[in-house]
């Protein structure tokens, strides 16, 4: 039995040590995008998304983000606060509202490097079909076990923001 405990101790350790490196390099990206741009890492990561093509809705968005509707609209209210994405009804549908990148929004994604999320979508989608489904339903179990299954799902650490930064009147820092 001994043997069987330490090579859960170590699977245990493995994950978490994945787990660990993985949240820090999302939240050194995050204090990077706002020290170096004066926005939040989901907010490049939208910015970045949303400057694929010439306009989106939100519900483009929520998809290339791969995340709810609710969570990506926040994050969109933001960027238009600060001038770097605009709200329009679409020309070919007035029920439709379209955003865009703004020449600032184009601007300062000059200035960035790719957002971590990008990174991590991608190393997800090159992952054998049935090794990510895999690991969905086991992350999806894990985040249940710990009691987290009803939790809204919100982009990494947007939820996380400071009151200022939340209110949108944070000014971008000059570089």
């Amino acid at each position: 039995m001994p043997s069987s405990a330490s090579s859960t101790n170590a699977s245990v350790t493995q994950i978490l040590d994945a787990l660990r490196r993985m949240t820090r390099h999302l939240r050194l990206a995050d204090r990077q995008a706002e020290q170096r741009l004066g926005i939040s890492g989901a907010q490049l990561f939208t910015l970045q998304q949303l400057a694929r093509s010439r306009a989106q809705s939100v519900n483009d968005l929520a998809d290339l983000t791969h995340t709810h509707q609710s969570s990506v609209s926040v994050v969109v209210r933001r960027l238009v606060e600060q001038g770097l994405a605009a709200r329009r009804q679409s020309d070919d549908d007035a029920r439709r509202v379209e955003l865009r990148i703004t020449a600032a929004g184009q601007a300062l994604l000059r200035r960035s490097a790719v957002a971590p999320q990008e990174r991590l979508i991608s190393a997800l989608e090159r992952m054998p079909a049935a090794a990510l489904s895999r690991l969905a339903d086991l992350l999806e179990h894990l985040v249940k076990g710990m009691g987290a299954g009803t939790q809204p799902a919100e982009m990494f650490f947007e939820g996380n923001q400071s009151p200022q930064t939340k209110s949108g009147s944070r000014r971008q820092k000059k570089r």
